[in-house]
């Protein structure tokens, strides 16, 4: 009841400044009318007008008000009108002024003819003429002052607020830029003020965005900062190539200054981002490429309308493949998982973000063939993509019997059970590692390519192994640990300083994953093109820089040496391969298969059963048989043997 007596009493001023803007229209439009009328040299208005102003405008003001309530006036909030707005009020006024016109002519002087000595149709049509753009003026005019005072009011509590806040150059003075100064501007919750503004094109050198100027390119980053007093720095360019992105980062965090970027356009274009939101430039920004193009018909052809079943789906690599694929409208989405917590939180995620999708969680380990049988029955699967797997090399080196029985024999148990269902396709997750391994985990994951490779060649299932580097921010790598290390204020641990590494970010992998798995055959180790090869120890520096402190000064580097089963450098391809074969995706490659003793192969496997964390000795032996270019030794022993 309050509330609804609140409202009347907020639109009753409303409607008095309308009702007044009105009638003054009308009133200017007779005296301007007969000013600069040649045939009455006393300019006066003649009473008969006068009379008939009288008896009409309140008609005239009830048909304006009547039309502007329709026309939604009362119920915008004009403190925060644009362009949208400006519309409303040209065609309200001309809609209201119409219909005055029309009654004028048509209506009131049947209705009102005792009462005018001359009726309405003496009105001059150019009064009427004059009184909608009058009226449109002044009713424009009136929401535009409350515009003005709430900028205004918002600005000055902004004043208020922002005493000693970041001063903030923009980087990218296109439509995300401005995006983000009037943003700003207009949040006094926001604790930062935009300066200037920074872009390469040199025609926008001198202008203003929204009273912000731009004064100059990239070159001009590092003088501008001390000339301006930057604490703050914002990418505001969505569009840019990564490579250009890499560059302007690298120039801003020379400055010193704290570093904050947009979402890239892939996360816009997927609606995975509020454009607005503006975050912490990452590490994943500098190292990240251009987005992955994909040949989105290929995909579908095999994932569309497909029962499709994610292995280790709870984990970096397999949610994030569950993502990818939801994109393309399976008929269900299978997430076998053995660790419950991590399918938990991919299920409120994906329903969340594809209310649509068909999706069930199934906990179960696929060291269990007859768990694996038991869901392949009930659900029949059309591709399998197997990401379950060990993958920490120095834990692996701790259990080696372990890594055998879960990422040998998991992939053997999900292999037969793949050809014993009549899977269309299986795509295994395999690692650079795999090539010349010196950890139990990397010879684990060639013999996990090579039961690909035989199993092709004795089912009617397509078997494919795709084979990448490191992934950004998965659980378990560098950036995460440094991340951690940077915010206890340091030492940042790194094994050596020439180690070097391979790294693509998690949504790279998984989309390459998934167009590889589009051009498979069967038999095919797909090599993914992971870019140029990275120095973990700069990295280290990097993500210290963007972190806001200085490698070495605040924050130490510690070298602690290579652990067990660690390389300096990692492989992409084995030398036996002899090269990559092109494909029709510039970033994919196909490893030429290596021959091995496919009559002994099976036996090998039977046998590394037998002693798989029973005897590391004869396990090793049969892991080197298997794989000769294996290197490790898995010196230290299971806990189980210990117990034993």
């Amino acid at each position: 009841m309050f509330g609804r007596k609140n409202k009347i009493l907020q639109l009753v001023p409303q409607l008095a400044i309308d009702s007044v803007c009105v009638s003054f229209s009308y009133w200017i439009a007779f005296v301007l009318r007969f000013l600069f009328d040649p045939d009455r040299p006393d300019h006066k208005i003649p009473l008969y007008y006068v009379d008939s102003y009288r008896i009409a405008i309140p008609w005239i003001v009830l048909v304006c008000l009547a039309v502007f309530a329709l026309s939604r006036f009362y119920s915008t909030m004009w403190e925060f009108a644009s362009v949208g707005e400006m519309f409303q009020i040209v065609f309200a006024t001309t809609t209201a002024c119409a219909a005055v016109t029309f009654l004028g002519y048509r209506v009131f002087p049947s209705f009102f003819k005792d009462s005018f000595q001359h009726s309405l149709t003496h009105f001059p049509l150019l009064v009427y003429a004059m009184g909608w753009l009058l009226t449109m003026f002044l009713i424009g005019g009136s929401r535009f002052l409350v515009r003005v005072a709430h900028r205004r009011k918002v600005r000055n509590s902004g004043r208020i607020e922002k005493e000693g806040s970041l001063r903030v150059m923009i980087v990218g003075a296109g439509e995300m830029g401005s995006m983000i100064i009037k943003e700003m501007k207009n949040a006094p919750q926001y604790t930062g003020v935009p300066i200037i503004a920074i872009d390469d094109d040199r025609q926008k050198k001198g202008t203003r965005i929204h009273g912000v100027k731009v004064v100059g390119g990239r070159e001009n980053i590092a003088r501008m900062v001390a000339h301006y007093h930057i604490n703050e720095i914002i990418l505001a360019v969505p569009t840019a190539k990564q490579s250009d992105k890499r560059e302007l980062i690298k120039l801003c965090s020379g400055t010193g200054c704290k570093l904050k970027t947009v979402p890239a356009l892939y996360e816009l274009i997927e609606g995975s981002a509020d454009p607005i939101k503006v975050r912490d430039v990452d590490i994943l920004d500098l190292l990240g490429r251009d987005e992955i193009k994909l040949n989105t018909k290929e995909i579908s052809g095999y994932l569309a309308d497909k029962t499709i079943l994610v292995t280790g789906g709870g984990g970096t690599i397999g949610s994030e493949l569950c993502r990818q694929i939801a994109c393309f409208h399976p008929k269900k989405l299978l997430v076998f998982e053995i660790y419950e917590n991590n399918a938990y939180l991919l299920l409120n995620e994906m329903k969340h973000r594809f209310p649509w999708l068909d999706m069930e969680v199934v906990i179960g380990s696929v060291r269990d063939r007859a768990r694996l049988q038991h869901v392949f029955d009930c659900y029949r699967p059309d591709v399998v993509f197997h990401a379950a797997a060990h993958k920490h090399v120095p834990l692996m080196e701790l259990s080696p019997g372990e890594a055998v029985k879960n990422n040998v024999f998991g992939t053997l148990n999900v292999a037969q059970v793949c050809d014993e269902f009549h899977v269309k396709r299986m795509v295994l997750i395999s690692t650079d590692k795999a090539v010349n391994p010196t950890s139990i985990m990397g010879a684990t994951k060639r013999i996990c390519e090579l039961i690909i490779q035989y199993y092709s060649r004795h089912s009617k299932t397509g078997f494919v192994a795709v084979r990448f580097g490191n992934v950004l921010g998965s659980s378990g790598s560098v950036i995460p640990i440094f991340k951690r290390q940077i915010a206890n204020g340091g030492p940042v641990t790194v094994t050596d300083p020439n180690i070097v590494r391979y790294f693509m970010t998690i949504p790279e992998a998984a989309r390459l994953v998934i167009q590889a798995g589009g051009m498979a055959n069967g038999g095919e180790i797909f090599v993914l093109d992971m870019g140029e090869p990275v120095k973990i120890v700069d990295l280290a520096r990097n993500l210290i820089r963007l972190s806001g402190y200085e490698p070495d000064v605040d924050i130490k580097i510690k070298f602690t040496g290579l652990r067990p089963g660690e390389k300096l450098y990692e492989e992409m391809l084995l030398d036996s391969e002899g090269g990559c074969r092109k494909t029709s995706h510039e970033l994919i490659y196909i490893g030429n298969p290596i021959p091995f003793n496919e009559e002994t192969f099976i036996d090998d496997i039977e046998s590394l059963r037998s002693v798989a964390g029973v005897d590391n000795a004869k396990m090793v032996d049969i892991v080197h048989r298997l794989v000769p270019t294996y290197t490790g030794h898995a010196e230290k022993t299971d806990l189980l043997i210990q117990e034993g």
